[in-house]
């Protein structure tokens, strides 16, 4: 299948509650009806990480379609129009970033009711270009992470060849999607040597420190099995 990650941030002056209520019982319904749709999947950022300030991002949400041929379809609809005539009510269309991704399964474990998905966005460093930069992570990183003891889950979604060479580059390289029991997991895992190894691989190909967002996932529509 082929995915198609949303990242948004609200509308200027709308709160976060108004938001992600209008996200997911409004505006979730009206995507849900989308023809082709396999899956479809919100994450919110859990209200509490708002204490500081705001959030790099308010969301995303991830669209699964069994082809490129599919999802080119939704694009005449008129379930497609009356999707894209609602974001202004709650996103800031402005800054709407839409990657198309593929994604690879890395771990595969259980995803408990309640459980905490951590969301960080990738910039690959330019030493190592777009290639070799996704087979480093997916082939080097991936299984060191993998190996992180109270790690629940692990998927990497990477935007697909065809992002590159265009005359606006991707916003990112791709999403890391990791998800932990409870936020006590995720900060056990902090003593573990996986952990360290993990993270002391970073710098070999990524650039900068990844944006990140800890939400709850909210599936609305799921008929892939």
């Amino acid at each position: 299948m082929i995915k198609v990650m949303e990242i948004v941030r609200r509308r200027p002056g709308m709160d976060v509650e108004a938001f992600q209520a209008y996200w997911l019982d409004v505006h979730g319904p009206i995507v849900s009806r989308l023809p082709g749709l396999r899956r479809y999947v919100q994450s919110h950022p859990r209200q509490g990480g708002y204490r500081r300030g705001d959030m790099p991002f308010d969301g995303i949400a991830e669209l699964w379609f069994d082809d490129k041929a599919a999802l080119a379809a939704i694009a005449s609809t008129a379930e497609f129009a009356e999707a894209k005539a609602d974001e202004p009510n709650f996103i800031d269309t402005d800054s709407l970033i839409e990657l198309v991704v593929d994604d690879h399964l890395i771990k595969d474990g259980p995803v408990t009711p309640g459980a905490l998905k951590n969301v960080e966005f990738l910039h690959l460093s330019t030493d190592l270009g777009p290639e070799e930069g996704h087979r480093y992570w997916l082939e080097h990183h991936g299984p060191l992470a993998a190996c992180i003891p109270t790690l629940s889950r692990y998927v990497q979604s990477h935007v697909r060849p065809g992002a590159y060479g265009r005359a606006t580059p991707p916003r990112f390289d791709g999403v890391a999607l990791t998800w932990w029991a409870d936020l006590d997991a995720m900060r056990a895992s902090a003593e573990s040597p996986q952990y360290a190894a993990t993270r002391a691989d970073e710098p070999n190909f990524i650039a900068g420190t990844p944006p990140v967002i800890l939400t709850n996932e909210h599936v609305l529509v799921d008929t892939s099995a």
